[in-house]
């Protein structure tokens, strides 16, 4: 078991800093209910810090690096991150339950992220506007200046990545309020990114509750952007807050992703994706895959493979590195809880359950995955983001049916379409109201290029490619009149 130090302080002015209150957040492992460390509590003491030095490095050193630069301090960061794979992916898997192969899948990506936006910070350009006779016109794109951004516990690493590697490379400085349920690799990237020549300010990370810590930053008129990932009540507050102070705000706020799949579709390759993209990082993730709607003819026959498959799961500790780890903690375990008990009160029918190993730690957070057959559009099953292990199943009759069940969702994240048929590949991806629609896959493999976000409740603005970098900078024009 990986050895964590006792404490973890704030990392602000590429150094540790001790929390203004004194107070710390206990550490605990989900595979096991231990607290293994404590967190620095931050308080808006600690956030007002943090933004003055990123205030400092915007307007001082950070500011007047060239776009060249920033692209090499990355880059660096990136193999630095790439070296570190093994302790970051333990850390990580430890710190959030998750098996150890995805965590170190996470450290891998996060390495990917600095990489992409290391290439893409001198690649930033302007434009040039035909006008009227004796004018030159251009464009120019300019970082907002301190970027505030709120990482959930879902994907420290990844979210970081695709968020603070953006803002970094468009020339912003960043305060960082990760999730307190998961803070632990953060802080150990920010060290290294220091390491790679990031300048003091340039980052800065304050851990503590969403409540102090992270309403302080959503308040704070110091910061000129804010990203944020997480549910849509919190992300509701963020947005009001930040508009007290007319601050711009990218939501991405989770999803009730569906997955269509016709008659002609090849079932060999569509089954093993129906099942990883709900139980991957045990069905905790935004863009889960977490309705599955079948055509008629296939109905039976889908549900019947999807049923083996999921009693072939098996979850256990995050050592352990089976199909699921734990809950990421006990108000999560019984969130999921409650959700199958109302199923199971109103008469849905569970088709099929995973296993939770016999000899796992008894303080842990597991909860085996959960198959539910014939759940109807008006049920909460099929409405709301469970945000774990649980995938339901219903049936459509034809392809206006296929698209209305899609878009019945107050969520627009991702979808899933499963079909050999190009025109319908094309009229359900032109119909479906979402942020990324994927045929014949689910995810592309996690996508480090491909912009994502999602319309209604999932959300508003993008990350991740290249377009993250424009909602990171705002849009200057200059008009030059020379005649």
């Amino acid at each position: 078991m990986l050895q964590a130090p006792s404490k973890y302080q704030h990392f602000i002015d590429n150094v540790a800093v001790a929390a203004a209150s004194g107070e710390s957040i206990a550490v605990v492992d989900p595979s096991d209910g231990s607290v293994f460390a404590q967190l620095a509590r931050g308080t808006a003491a600690d956030i007002d810090k943090a933004v003055i030095a990123a205030r400092r490095a915007a307007d001082g050193v950070w500011g007047k690096t060239t776009p060249v630069e920033r692209g090499r301090i990355l880059a660096r960061w990136g193999l630095l991150v790439a070296d570190a794979v093994a302790e970051l992916g333990a850390l990580e898997s430890r710190d959030t339950g998750k098996p150890l192969r995805q965590g170190l899948a996470d450290a891998n990506a996060l390495a990917r992220y600095f990489e992409f936006y290391g290439g893409a910070a001198d690649k930033l350009h302007g434009q040039t506007i035909p006008y009227q006779n004796g004018y030159t016109v251009l464009t120019i794109r300019e970082p907002h200046g301190v970027t505030g951004h709120i990482i959930p516990w879902n994907y420290p690493m990844q979210i970081f990545g695709r968020s603070v590697g953006a803002a970094l490379a468009a020339g912003n400085a960043c305060v960082v309020k990760p999730a307190e349920d998961a803070c632990l690799s953060l802080i150990r990237v920010a060290e290294l990114g220091a390491q790679a020549g990031l300048p003091p300010g340039a980052l800065n990370i304050v851990t503590g509750l969403g409540s102090e810590a992270g309403q302080a930053l959503a308040d704070h008129p110091g910061i000129d952007h804010i990203s944020f990932t997480g549910s849509p009540e919190t992300g509701k507050r963020v947005a009001q807050s930040a508009a007290a102070h007319h601050c711009p705000v990218t939501l991405e706020l989770g999803g009730k992703s569906p997955q269509i799949v016709f008659e002609d579709a090849d079932l060999d390759a569509a089954l093993p994706v129906l099942v990883n993209a709900i139980i991957q990082n045990c069905g905790q993730t935004c863009s889960a895959g977490s309705r599955v709607l079948i055509a008629a003819g296939i109905y039976d026959r889908l549900v019947g493979l999807l049923a083996e498959r999921f009693q072939a799961l098996r979850v256990g500790p995050s050592t352990s590195d089976l199909d699921l780890g734990p809950l990421i903690n006990e108000k999560q375990l019984h969130r999921v809880r409650e959700y199958l008990s109302a199923a199971q009160a109103g008469g849905l029918e569970i088709a099929a359950s995973g296993s939770v190993l016999p000899d796992v730690p008894g303080g842990g957070f597991y909860q085996a995955p959960a198959l539910l057959a014939s759940v109807p559009s008006d049920n909460l099953l099929f409405q709301q983001e469970v945000f774990g292990p649980v995938l339901v199943a219903t049936r459509f009759q034809d392809e206006a049916q296929a698209l209305a069940l899609a878009n019945d969702s107050p969520y627009g994240l991702v979808a899933g379409v499963w079909t050999r048929d190009g025109a319908r590949q094309m009229r359900m991806a032109r119909g479906i109201r979402t942020g990324q629609v994927f045929l014949n896959n689910y995810g592309a493999g996690g996508g480090v290029e491909l912009p994502f976000g999602g319309v209604k409740q999932s959300g508003y603005g993008r990350e991740k490619g290249f377009e993250a970098l424009y909602g990171f900078t705002t849009l200057k024009t200059i008009a030059m009149r020379h005649d």
